[in-house]
């Protein structure tokens, strides 16, 4: 029995990983009062029609959907940020606060061809700054995102993309325009580009094929047709990302595939994962809450593709990584009363231990130990049992101490002193 296609197993080996991201997110979002939400994986279709949009790909192709046993259209969550929107105006979290910083981590699912770093259920850590339409806090989340990817050591390893994209109406007045200049092109476009002409021109320039990126080059450019509010809210942020000293391109051609974005929007790329290469995307949605049914509320935030994340961080963290593991030898499993107050100790002193249940002789639950790559082995044998006991095994300099049963609480706090 296989897994399905686009799916796969996180073995105990690569968990480590996955609790670290967790930790590391935890622990910087806290400190900058990002609050954790969850919210369901499966939601009703029509939650991400209305904000994705019926003309993109996600909506189109990728979406999983199905009707359930009430006849009800079901979708399994293909992004996170409608799924925060929809959970703030429905528990009205905006009547509670003013600002709602909030953060999650969870799977979802878009029926895409699987690649590396591309699974058909992925996960994504993403933030959301909901309440403030001032580019400070535009700022805030992007550099939450070079902080937590510099925590995981991935910071020369990646770069920083951001444009302008402007309001609704000043985009729908570039499109017109954008359509005209394409339509003397449009038997050289790529199959995709030409359906997306009419309904979804700007999603063209998210198109690999090299003809249809050359005929790109001579478009319209968008930040011609920007009003001076967008582009002094995206001169503040280049300002303070200049002095933060986080570097950044502009990308003039960065629009991102969501119809909810407008003004900012950023992407984080690596080099390393071929045509698979972008990290973290994000961007300002100011009408997306109130196009749901809520109030006018403008947001700011961003996703971190979680598969893609670890293939760059993996090489650095498994070079890291130590086993601190005490492994535990026992000669005769059926006699040893004390083995319960040396795991007492370990417990309280929050020590990783492994017990070895096998029951084999001591030469081979130590060589099991050594396997294991752990760096200490509590042995207990005969002349330990006789002479309450316990021997210590230092596996990598291969040095062993005995010290008595009583004293072993104090070799222990010793141990994590050290």
């Amino acid at each position: 029995m296989q897994p399905l296609r686009g799916t796969k197993d996180i073995l105990p080996k690569d968990i480590k990983m996955w609790q670290a991201i967790h930790t590391i997110a935890h622990d910087i979002l806290q400190i900058h009062n990002y609050q954790e939400i969850r919210t369901p994986i499966i939601e009703n279709t029509e939650l991400f029609q209305r904000s994705i949009g019926n003309f993109t790909d996600i909506v189109n192709k990728e979406m999983y959907s199905f009707c359930d046993q009430g006849q009800r259209n079901i979708t399994l969550r293909p992004e996170g940020t409608a799924s925060i929107a929809r959970a703030l105006i429905t528990n009205k979290l905006y009547t509670e606060k003013a600002i709602n910083r909030l953060w999650y981590l969870g799977p979802m699912f878009r029926y895409e061809r699987p690649q590396k770093g591309r699974q058909r259920q992925f996960h994504q850590l993403g933030i959301e700054c909901i309440g403030s339409n001032m580019p400070i806090a535009d700022i805030e989340v992007i550099k939450l995102a070079t902080d937590i990817l510099n925590k995981i050591e991935c910071e020369n390893q990646y770069s920083l993309e951001i444009n302008s994209i402007g309001n609704l109406n000043e985009r729908e007045i570039y499109k017109l325009d954008l359509i005209e200049y394409l339509k003397k092109y449009e038997y050289e476009l790529d199959k995709d580009s030409k359906k997306r002409i009419n309904n979804n021109p700007l999603r063209i320039f998210d198109s690999k094929n090299l003809k249809t990126q050359e005929i790109l080059k001579n478009a319209p450019k968008l930040v011609k047709y920007l009003s001076r509010p967008s582009l002094e809210h995206f001169e503040t942020i280049c300002e303070h990302l200049t002095y933060l000293n986080i570097k950044y391109t502009i990308n003039n051609y960065l629009v991102r595939g969501l119809d909810y974005y407008n003004y900012t929007a950023f992407e984080i790329k690596t080099k390393q994962l071929n045509q698979q290469n972008t990290i973290c995307g994000g961007g300002r949605y100011d009408t997306l809450i109130e196009q749901l049914g809520g109030p006018n509320i403008p947001a700011v935030g961003w996703a971190i593709g979680l598969e893609r994340l670890i293939i760059l961080m993996e090489k650095n963290f498994n070079q890291k990584v130590q086993q601190n593991t005490i492994y535990i030898a026992v000669e005769d499993l059926y006699q040893v009363d004390v083995l319960w107050d040396i795991i007492k100790v370990l417990q309280e002193y929050q020590f990783q231990f492994e017990l070895d249940l096998s029951n084999n002789n001591l030469s081979k639950q130590i060589k099991r130990a050594n396997q294991l790559k752990t760096k200490i082995c509590l042995i207990i044998g005969e002349n330990e049992i006789r002479d309450q006991s316990i021997t210590i095994k230092w596996l990598e300099t291969r040095t062993q101490q005995t010290i008595k049963i009583s004293n072993f609480r104090k070799y222990i706090e010793y141990l994590k002193n050290f």
